[in-house]
């Protein structure tokens, strides 16, 4: 798991010499390693159309949460729980996801940064609404495809009383004349010697000799007997009397649900491929908006807070996880010129996601957007 912090300062005197320690201390005390976050001019527009845009970035980004948990999700489950897979596939245009926000440059060909806050909101908004209403309909068709095959596995592999048993016998095994026919009884390992002795005598139209094994488990076997169609009833009747179990058995529907089988298994690994690849592709969408989005949030919370002129600067702080209240209570104190009143924290928001959460916690004198990363789970917090 690795935690990443976004935090923006004004250029004020103060805050560029509070700046310098900050760095100066981590430097010396390894509370956690440092980068520049780029974010480059964007429009700022009215007051009015910030604090609309401001709200509507914060349900976005609710919704872009949202859409990256249930992508992971799918990731998850498609893979069947395999890490080391998900890690894999949980790329930021094509890199891991920390390397993509440490190393993070603004994409001017996806977000011109001529254009209003609102309308890139609107193209993130787009961006996320699309994947997650398609992978909303990928995942039905998927899940109903192996639950199908998952269904007809079970079925298959089941006990000897309901499995298939086109696998076990043979066309040639079984008589189906005018007036004979062949049933399948399935006898428990103990009761062998009694079924050879007595089935002959469950009723008198039983062909004589006519009982053979055709396969057998650990518990039981798989005997057929062939008798007139007339005596089936009384059969069955004294064969359940014995604990015998007669099966239900039809060679052609069983061979059409193997056949159905094979050809369900054959669509999985077909939409398995399709939906990995789709599923990569929109993870890195998604989290590429999100975090673009993250920026967005920066440049609007730092103008709305520090004012006009646009002067503020953005670090990405990496903590060690073991003393990351120690780097809290440096940042608190060096930046707390800026708002004596953030000593009192609250909640507001919280949200776990696999692959990725965010969860938006505390005010601080400055701004702070916290990016947990662990492709286990992950996490943003405000």
């Amino acid at each position: 798991m690795m935690d990443l912090w976004l935090i923006s300062v004004p250029l004020d005197k103060t805050s560029l010499t509070s700046l310098e320690k900050l760095k100066r201390t981590i430097a010396k005390t390894n509370l956690a390693s440092c980068c520049k976050f780029s974010i480059p001019e964007l429009k700022v527009g009215t007051l009015d159309s910030l604090l609309s845009v401001s709200d509507d970035l914060s349900k976005l980004d609710s919704l872009t949460e949202s859409v990256i948990k249930r992508t992971c999700q799918c990731m998850r489950e498609v893979m069947e729980q395999s890490c080391d897979k998900v890690l894999e596939n949980a790329l930021a245009n094509g890199v891991d996801l920390v390397s993509y926000v440490t190393k993070f440059q603004w994409d001017r060909a996806k977000y011109p940064t001529a254009l209003p806050l609102r309308s890139l909101e609107d193209i993130i908004n787009k961006q996320v609404s699309q994947v997650e209403t398609e992978l909303q309909s990928r995942a039905v068709a998927y899940n109903s495809v192996k639950a199908s095959l998952q269904g007809l596995e079970s079925k298959a592999e089941g006990s000897l009383q309901t499995r298939c048993l086109n696998d076990i016998v043979r066309r040639e095994d079984l008589v189906n004349s005018e007036y004979l026919t062949t049933l399948l009884v399935v006898v428990g390992r103990g009761s062998y010697a009694q079924w050879e002795r007595t089935y002959e005598s469950l009723s008198e139209f039983v062909v004589p000799r006519s009982s053979r094994r055709l396969y057998e488990d650990r518990v039981g076997g798989v005997f057929s007997v062939t008798l007139f169609k007339r005596a089936v009833s009384e059969f069955k009747a004294k064969a359940n009397q014995s604990k015998f179990t007669v099966r239900e058995y039809n060679f052609d529907l069983e061979e059409q649900q193997r056949q159905e089988m094979k050809h369900i298994s054959v669509d999985k690994k077909e939409q398995y491929g399709v939906f990995v690849r789709w599923l990569k592709v929109n993870f890195s969408e998604v989290f590429v908006a999100w975090i673009h989005l993250k920026a967005l949030r920066v440049f609007v919370e730092s103008v709305l807070r520090y004012g006009l002129p646009v002067s503020y600067q953005v670090l990405l702080l990496q903590p060690d996880r073991k003393r990351t209240k120690k780097l809290r209570e440096e940042l608190a104190s060096l930046f707390k010129h800026l708002d004596p009143t953030a000593a009192a924290s609250k909640t507001d928001v919280s949200c776990d996601i696999a692959g990725m959460s965010l969860c938006q916690q505390e005010y601080f004198s400055y701004i702070c957007f916290q990016i947990s990363i662990n492709l286990s789970e992950s996490s943003s917090e405000r």
